[in-house]
């Protein structure tokens, strides 16, 4: 049994994750998220807790982004969009239970810090302006567990998460060009 209640964006999604773990879920029912759903995850937060496990695409980046900022230290899951995804539609409900389980045993909680990385460095490490940094940052991004991130996210994620400009060259360091 999970013991924190898991937010995802549909049924099939709830369904999904019911079918491999023992969980309780929310469903925000997509971008139509409500006052009152937000209010409902404050409060299992404050009591049990709360994972996030939104779709990686779009809408559930909004959705990710918006709980986040009203509701502090909500643990959030990822799975990167090619581990979720059909020919048509992208989704934690087409995500195996691998993909998933992995997803749930990497959480990430943001918090408010200082800076653990500068743009300076950002850029310094290739992860923004040159030709390869979207390949950089999906290495970054796979180790660190952060889903997929353009330039502007990654820089977020990473500070929020304080993850430091050492532990980066790091993992840099250890793929062969």
């Amino acid at each position: 049994m999970i013991k924190e209640v898991i937010v995802v964006e549909g049924i099939n999604d709830s369904k999904r994750l019911k079918s491999f773990f023992d969980v309780e879920t929310i469903e925000t029912h997509g971008l139509g998220l409500s006052k009152s759903t937000i209010n409902l995850i404050k409060e299992i937060n404050d009591k049990r807790g709360v994972i996030l496990f939104l779709d990686p695409d779009t809408p559930g980046e909004k959705i990710r982004k918006r709980l986040n900022s009203e509701i502090p230290n909500l643990k959030n899951a990822f799975v990167m969009k090619q581990d979720a995804k059909t020919k048509k539609k992208v989704g934690i409900e087409h995500a195996s239970k691998e993909v998933l389980e992995e997803a749930l045993n990497n959480l990430l909680t943001y918090c408010d810090s200082k800076e653990s990385i500068s743009e300076k460095q950002f850029y310094e490490l290739g992860l923004k302006g040159n030709k390869d940094s979207s390949e950089l940052r999906d290495i970054v991004s796979n180790h660190f567990h952060l889903g997929k991130c353009n330039s502007k996210t990654m820089f977020k994620r990473l500070n929020m998460l304080g993850i430091r400009y050492d532990d980066i060259v790091k993992v840099l360091n250890d793929i062969q060009y």
